[in-house]
Parts: C-alpha cells; sequence; structure tokens
C-alpha cells in the first residue's frame, strides 16, 4: 500500500505541477485538462460565489487569465496527498509574483479517478492569511 501511495502521491504532484507550469507562461490548458468536465466545482478569492461546472470555469479563465498571467518562477511549497482508493486531496501553498498579482495561496484540489484519469473535481485557492495582504492599485483582477 505505501508504495501506491509514493506513486499516486508523485502522480498528483505532477499533474498540478505541470498545470501550474503552463498556467504561470499564460497558458490555461494544463488546468483545463485536468479539471473534471462532468463533475467541477471551484472556490477563489477573486469571486464572491462558487462556480459549479466546467463550462463556467472554462469561461472564466478564457476571459481573465488566458495570455495574461505571467511569472518567472513560482514556489510549490509543502504539497501533502492525502488518498484512498478513488479520490486523492492535494493540498499546498504557492507563492509567485505574477503579471497581475502577488500570489500567496492555500490550494487545495480534490482529484478523483474518472476511468483511467485523475481529474480535479473541487479546487479552492484562498488567501493565506488575508489580513496580511496588500493590494497594488495597477494590477487588475476580475
Amino acid at each position: 500500500m505505501k508504495t501506491e501511495n509514493e506513486a499516486l502521491t508523485k502522480k498528483i504532484i505532477s499533474l498540478e505541477k505541470g498545470a501550474l507550469d503552463k498556467w504561470f507562461k499564460g497558458d490555461t490548458s494544463g488546468y483545463l485538462d485536468i479539471w473534471s468536465k462532468d463533475n467541477f466545482s471551484y472556490f477563489d478569492s477573486f469571486k464572491a460565489q462558487r462556480i459549479d461546472d466546467y463550462a463556467q470555469i472554462k469561461q472564466f479563465v478564457l476571459a481573465n487569465v488566458e495570455g495574461k498571467l505571467f511569472a518567472d518562477s513560482y514556489n510549490f511549497k509543502a504539497p501533502r496527498v492525502q488518498a484512498s482508493e478513488d479520490m486523492a486531496v492535494l493540498t499546498y501553498q504557492l507563492f509567485a509574483d505574477t503579471s497581475l498579482n502577488e500570489m500567496r495561496y492555500n490550494c487545495i484540489e480534490v482529484y478523483q479517478r474518472e476511468n483511467d484519469a485523475w481529474k480535479v473535481i473541487h479546487s479552492t485557492w484562498s488567501f493565506i492569511r488575508p489580513m496580511d495582504m496588500t493590494f497594488e492599485p495597477h494590477k487588475t483582477i476580475v
């Protein structure tokens, strides 16, 4: 069992980092590929309400992030995968100074096995200690 968990941990982290690598080059396709098209929800600090399906998140990222968010590097800190047979929860902290904002997020990604692939069925991105945040007026987030 420990070997399977180690392999799954590597797989989940690899999926997430692959999506992040593209994300910080202005390419949202990495996340669009790993988000479930059948069962998806999303919370973000910049959205007042939960996004409840793939069509909504796709529209949101294509309109607001695609080709607009760039960072030279990012820090993917303290990843942890907790898993059962068909579900895995990845938690980590993300730090990056991007073209849109200074990211300091607690990230929660709930993965579920869909056939032979692992897909994100829920994603939450929340500020780390938002009371410590300062937002630069020249950077706009929708």
